[in-house]
């Protein structure tokens, strides 16, 4: 099967136990794409049976997730829908339901073993140098004892009767034929001793009855498929069409993307989670053009792309069997063309809000005036914050005055540096092109370079020696506020402070 002409029906599936993942992110991506794709259905279904593991918390840290990458589902929950409910611990009568019809086949047996006795067996299986797993040991109690027992309240699970010989295959999308002997899987708990179905047994109900044509998920599940697809068999159930992706490698392309967030000693942080992109200021657009890019592409010099054009060019057959590498140099350089592409009004409005995080008073009128400064040099969106702070306070932080010194030159010659500059400044009209000619010339009169009366202005005024262009930062400013801040340093410089 490849990419469908009829509309498709997916689901993304997390289980709440965490953070959303980038790496979810990437599937719940496809997902939505192949729906889109097709005209069909984009799903969200929360896997809840895990209830020793589950964060309600994950669950708003998910939809604002999605929500912030642009993926709206079509049912789920928030939305409701025709196959609901949405969360598994509210399908429990359903998954009862289907799991007496598979002890009336005799398609899976009540394992009544203590959970001291199945610790004992994996000890003995680790000493004869054997894998960890179930010596099915109740597989053959006849089906009226085995009921009996359960009746006097005896504690059990229900394991799926996998066939003892033979083998199953699948077919997948990406990877082709994959077969795995029956031997080799273990007969698997669907339901606990507490009524709770575990992920295989509630996964198969709930996509079968939720009409999936399509499952799209993690290489990792490859080794679970012969358990679902004897599920699906046992049922009667047609399965739906699976896509297993390899996993997202880490930026070094060594091994796998860590599920948690690093620092590098320079102090970048290397974000995983959906809400630290969203912090950090990547625009959904352009993580979701490059989302879609890490492991899959539309041809081998495409990579720019609308998320409509993504839509439009999206196809299953194109994913890569190769795992990818997560590389954030091209996800900043993703971004910062998608910055570099928004009106300065759009920029300047998804700036404020990082702004006001930081505790600046930033005003809407002033930040209109530098965007056009620092829209090339930026990033991340919360990159502007260095770059305009000093607008935005009355007095500046105490900074080291040799910022203030160029190359070739001492702390001695700044304060009459800054008392000529002031003296060009106090006469000036305050726009950037008079400002720019007016302190040229006043340096080349008094035989300095440009440079050297520039870095002493630029510090005195803005504290740091990286900061927006000179000259529209002085007009930004103005002049009593550029005036007041030289005055600053030349009481310090006085004062060798």
């Amino acid at each position: 099967m490849t990419t469908p002409s009829k509309a498709a029906r997916v689901r993304f599936a997390p289980s709440p136990t965490g953070f959303f993942h980038v790496g979810g992110a990437r599937t719940a991506l496809y997902d939505y794409l192949l729906a889109k794709k097709t005209g069909g259905a984009f799903i969200i279904r929360i896997e809840d049976t895990d209830q020793k593991r589950y964060n309600p918390k994950a669950v708003s840290n998910l939809l604002e997730g999605l929500r912030y990458l642009g993926l709206d589902w079509d049912e789920g929950p928030e939305v409701g829908g025709d196959y609901g409910p949405y969360y598994q611990t509210q399908r429990l009568e359903i998954y009862q339901k289907y799991i007496q019809e598979l002890l009336a086949k005799d398609r899976v047996y009540r394992c009544f073993c203590t959970p001291e006795r199945l610790a004992q067996v994996n000890q003995e299986r680790q000493k004869a140098k054997l894998g960890p797993g179930y010596d099915r040991a109740c597989r053959n109690i006849p089906p009226d004892q085995s009921a009996r027992r359960a009746e006097a309240g005896e504690p059990f699970v229900i394991r799926l009767k996998v066939p003892l010989e033979g083998s199953m295959t699948l077919h997948d999308i990406i990877k082709g034929d994959v077969t795995i002997e029956n031997q080799m899987v273990q007969d698997a708990v669907l339901m606990k001793s507490n009524g709770i179905p575990t992920y295989h047994f509630a996964v198969v109900v709930d996509d079968h009855l939720m009409e999936i044509t399509h499952i799209i998920r993690g290489d990792e599940w490859v080794s679970s498929f012969p358990i679902h697809l004897h599920l699906y068999n046992y049922l009667g159930w047609e399965p739906p069409a699976f896509v297993h992706m390899s996993v997202i490698l880490n930026p070094s392309g060594k091994g796998k993307m860590s599920k948690r967030e690093t620092r590098a000693p320079d102090g970048r942080v290397y974000p995983v989670f959906l809400h630290t992109f969203k912090e950090m200021g990547y625009l959904p657009d352009a993580l979701f053009n490059y989302l879609a890019l890490v492991g899959w592409s539309y041809d081998d010099k495409t990579e720019i792309m609308t998320r409509e054009e993504l839509i439009e060019r999206f196809s299953l057959e194109r994913i890569s069997s190769s795992p990818a590498a997560f590389n954030y140099e091209k996800l900043d350089h993703f971004n910062g063309l998608y910055i570099r592409n928004l009106t300065v009004e759009d920029l300047t409005d998804r700036l404020m809000p990082y702004l006001e995080a930081a505790g600046l008073k930033a005003d809407r009128e002033t930040m209109l005036k530098i965007t056009p400064a620092i829209q090339e040099r930026l990033t991340v969106l919360s990159d502007a914050i260095a770059w305009v702070d000093f607008l935005f306070v009355d007095e500046l932080p105490a900074y080291d005055l040799n910022l203030l010194v160029p190359k070739k030159m001492s702390l001695a010659d700044m304060p009459g540096i800054l008392q000529n500059a002031r003296a060009i400044l106090a006469g000036a009209d305050f726009s950037h092109d008079a400002l720019d000619t007016a302190l040229r010339e006043g340096a080349k009169a008094v035989g300095l370079k440009a440079g050297q009366m520039f870095q002493p202005i630029r510090v005195a005024v803005c504290g740091k020696k990286v900061a927006p262009p000179l000259f529209d930062t002085l007009e930004v400013l103005g002049r009593e506020t550029v005036l007041k801040r030289i005055d600053s340093a030349l009481e310090r410089l006085e004062a060798g402070a």
